[in-house]
């Protein structure tokens, strides 16, 4: 397991396999100029990984702007994001809120092209909970809408958790940009991440990652969420 982080945003990209030498996950590759094919390049050829499928945590462009680059690169790898966020990857400013076209803007600005997106020809909607084969790792995807409506969550051989935005070292994500719901969110605290088994190793979409444990001892917002008082 490694990750590489994008200069837009401090954003995760985790790259997961079973072993070196093996076909491997990428999650959510984020932005930088032109994209962020190099780094993760670099990272499969360290480790001798081949990209086998993509699991897009949610819509946003921070987790997404590298996607139609990498799955170009990589044409048998498969993507997945759920269905509700499906229309970010060819409409990111959906979900962007007023600071939309700046950033756009200052992307095309330096990249000195204008950027169109569009998803990958082999995309899947994940439609509710559902376990899949990716990688030769066992994924059980969970639906945990709140920091947008189609955030999901992927527990990965019942040892890693990928929380994208939904859950943070001591923190969980935004709610206020459009399509969040701080309502959904703390239902998805307390009936998806308040009931994990402790023992998870938390990958995170931003920051540092963490374990289970330690977020249902001291994460307040997890917490408040399972006491009521979130929202």
């Amino acid at each position: 397991m490694d990750r590489v982080v994008a200069p837009y945003y401090a954003t995760n990209c985790w790259i997961i396999a079973p072993a070196k030498n093996s076909h491997c996950v990428v999650i959510d590759p984020g932005i930088a100029i032109p994209n962020l094919m190099k780094e993760i390049k670099a990272k499969l050829e360290e480790h001798n990984l081949v990209v086998g499928a993509i699991f897009i945590t949610h819509g946003h462009l921070d987790h997404t702007f590298s996607l139609y680059s990498l799955a170009k690169d990589f044409i048998e790898s498969d993507t997945y994001i759920h269905n509700a966020d499906r229309d970010l990857l060819s409409n990111p400013e959906r979900a962007m809120g007023p600071q939309s076209q700046a950033l756009l803007s200052e992307l095309g600005k330096l990249s000195g092209e204008e950027i169109n997106f569009q998803e990958p020809e082999r995309t899947w909607s994940i439609d509710s909970d559902s376990e899949s084969k990716l990688g030769g790792m066992n994924f059980s995807f969970r639906h945990a809408p709140g920091h947008t409506p189609g955030s999901t969550l992927a527990i990965v051989d019942d040892e890693l958790l990928i929380s994208g935005d939904v859950l943070f070292k001591g923190g969980i994500g935004r709610t206020d940009l459009p399509r969040g719901s701080m309502s959904d969110m703390e239902i998805t605290l307390r009936e998806k991440i308040a009931t994990l088994p402790p023992h998870l190793r938390v990958l995170t979409g931003h920051g540092d990652e963490s374990r289970m444990e330690e977020e249902l001892k001291s994460n307040q917002y997890l917490i408040a969420a399972t006491q009521g008082r979130l929202a």
